[in-house]
């Protein structure tokens, strides 16, 4: 006998998901914040043309706040890490104990990089000329100071760019009016409140080139139902088809229940079909669990996660409800941040290669739960367009599902270029993500 819930005519919604519940379902879950759009097509030009990413880099790129890096990764005063977005590139630094600072990774005599790569120092000096400036941006010393009478010290400050922290993530705003951090993620911090990004360290970083345009990767993975033609090996335990989307001010996220029967599956997996789907067992290989009596495979699976978490957060659990420790909750923070929810570990980051439009870099990381004392960050492991995600260990079966994303991008990234339509058409409800997207981007693009 198979899983498939029985909803009548009607098509399965993720609220009759949450009906199932055990537990008390946090009111943010509950609540659906649909969004608002009388469009359905976008134009080619915003993926393909080189004019739309320099103006992008204008209006987007240096006016948004972004994420650059983990507090773990710069723990200690002088840590510093140099964080790239198209041409544009900046220094990052712990100042202090409790502050961070960030500047245009430029000396302000030649215009030489001031740091090359990630690391420490207790100065910023260029390497040019030798100039040098204190942590917190304060002019130091100029080598030879008689041939700089024109230069006023407290006039030749390293210029600061905008810094805030979320959840342990660092952020920078390049443009001098931004709005506190704070008040740009609204309502997100209240979503994550309970899954305590804070108390995560970084257990695998890596990044990888692309050969297509940054908003080509990242719509990727902003909505669920390519899944049944992409990613087929999911689709007996993911309810493809039922995701619940949510638009915001300047995040939105889409949920995806897993371990139940969605409409784009065929037929009716039993509880062993579902789970040996859900742990990679190959069908003709004996499952290596056993549930119990009258279980089924969402039942099962929160239970295990419930006492998994039991061990790394203590009875803190008990207070999670059951989606929180089974569905995917993928949030997208504007433009380019992408953390899940839950028990859930991923949090991706998409940027222009370069001043390359039709290049990109994927950041995928692996944001982990600890006990004891909290283990230092993994280094970052660079992929070029050639090394597949599913070489690296680290990520797991992940690395399989991505590479299956990333077969697609490329081909769309041509397709784009010799489309002789020349619009994309969106969904009217399960793209609603990609369409929040451009519509928050037409605006910053709009603005003088």
């Amino acid at each position: 006998m198979g899983e498939r819930l029985d909803v009548g005519d009607r098509l399965l919604s993720y609220q009759d998901v949450l009906d199932l519940d055990t537990h008390e379902v946090p009111k943010h879950i509950r609540q659906e914040n649909r969004g608002e759009f009388s469009w359905t097509e976008a134009s080619i030009e915003r993926y393909t043309s080189r004019e739309w990413h320099l103006r992008e880099k204008d209006r987007v790129w240096k006016r948004t706040w972004q994420f650059v890096c983990r507090e773990e990764n710069i723990p200690d005063v002088g840590d510093h890490i140099v964080y790239t977005v198209a041409d544009l590139q900046y220094l990052v630094i712990r100042s202090a104990p409790d502050t961070i600072r960030a500047y245009p990774n430029a000396c302000l005599h030649r215009g030489r990089q001031l740091k090359d790569f990630d690391g420490w120092c207790s100065e910023i000096r260029c390497s040019f000329h030798g100039m040098s400036w204190d942590l917190d941006g304060a002019l130091k010393q100029i080598p030879a100071p008689w041939e700089f009478p024109h230069v006023e010290k407290d006039d030749f400050s390293l210029p600061a760019v905008s810094v805030g922290t979320w959840a342990g993530f660092v952020f920078i705003n390049p443009d001098p009016d931004a709005e506190p951090l704070d008040d740009y993620l609204g309502e997100l911090t209240d979503h994550f409140a309970k899954w305590k990004l804070e108390d995560r360290y970084i257990q695998a970083h890596v990044s990888k080139v692309l050969r297509c345009n940054w908003k080509v990767a990242q719509e990727a993975y902003m909505e669920c139902w390519h899944a049944a033609a992409t990613h087929p090996q999911t689709v007996p335990y993911a309810a493809f088809g039922v995701c619940q989307v949510d638009c915001y001010d300047n995040f939105a996220r889409f949920v995806t229940p897993s371990e139940v029967v969605g409409p784009m599956t065929l037929g009716d997996p039993t509880t062993e079909e579902m789970l040996k789907a859900t742990m990679d067992v190959r069908v003709d290989e004996e499952l290596p669990v056993q549930p119990l009596d009258g279980e089924t495979a969402r039942d099962f699976v929160v239970r295990n996660s419930r006492e998994k978490w039991r061990g790394l957060i203590g009875d803190e659990i008990d207070d999670w409800a059951d989606c929180e420790l089974v569905d995917n909750f993928t949030y997208t923070v504007f433009p380019n941040m992408m953390p899940w929810g839950g028990v859930h570990r991923l949090c991706y980051r998409f940027r222009p290669y370069g001043d390359n439009h039709r290049e990109s870099i994927m950041d995928v990381f692996l944001i982990g739960p600890y006990t004891g004392e909290r283990p230092p960050p993994a280094e970052e492991i660079k992929l070029d367009v050639d090394t597949s995600f599913g070489s690296r260990s680290e990520l797991g079966l992940v690395g399989n599902i991505l590479d299956q994303d990333v077969y697609n991008m490329e081909k769309v990234q041509y397709g784009m270029e010799a489309a002789s339509k020349k619009t994309v058409t969106f969904a009217q409800y399960q793209e609603d993500n990609i369409r929040w997207m451009h519509q928050l981007m037409d605006a910053y693009m709009e603005e003088d």
